[in-house]
C-alpha cells in the first residue's frame, strides 16, 4: 500500500533524490500535469486505480506533505499509445513522444520493471490544488 496523509493517498514522483524534487517542483509551479505509471504497479502494491476528483497527497523524500493535486483525467493505454498531448503535460521538457518514450523505457528499465510498446501504462492528468511548505491548509487534505 502507497503511504496515506490523512486521507489521501499518497503521489510520490520518480524516485527518492533529485529526480523527486526536480518533479514535485515542475508540479508546484504548474508546469507538470501529468503523469505516467505502470498500470502492474497498482496490483503490485495493492491499490486501486485513481478516479476523478480524487485528491492527493504529493510527497517528498521523506513522505511529508509538498502540495494536494486534483485528479482531472485517467486513462489506460499501451506504452506505444501514449499520446503526444498526455507526454507534453508531463512537463519534463520531452521534445516529442519518441523521446518520452525513450527516456520513460529507460527510466523503468533502471527499476528493474522493463516496458514494451504493449505494457499498460496509468495516464493520470491532475491539477494542483495548494502547494509547497506551510502553504497546505488543513482544509485542502479533504477529498
Amino acid at each position: 500500500m502507497w503511504p496515506r496523509i490523512g486521507e489521501l493517498r499518497a503521489l510520490a514522483l520518480g524516485t527518492p533524490g533529485e529526480l523527486r524534487a526536480t518533479l514535485n517542483t515542475l508540479v508546484l509551479a504548474g508546469v507538470k500535469t501529468a503523469t505516467a505509471g505502470r498500470l502492474a504497479e497498482y496490483a503490485e502494491e495493492g491499490e486501486e486505480l485513481e478516479h476523478v476528483g480524487e485528491r492527493l497527497a504529493l510527497v517528498d523524500d521523506d513522505n511529508a506533505l509538498a502540495g494536494v493535486v486534483e485528479i482531472t483525467g485517467l486513462e489506460v493505454v499501451r506504452f506505444a499509445d501514449v499520446p503526444w498531448d498526455f507526454a507534453h503535460a508531463e512537463g519534463e521538457g520531452d521534445r516529442s513522444i519518441g523521446e518520452w518514450r525513450a527516456g520513460h523505457s529507460a527510466y523503468w528499465a533502471r527499476l528493474g520493471t522493463p516496458v514494451d510498446g504493449d505494457t499498460p501504462i496509468v495516464c493520470l492528468r491532475f491539477r494542483l490544488v495548494s502547494g509547497g511548505e506551510g502553504g497546505v491548509a488543513s482544509g485542502d487534505l479533504g477529498t
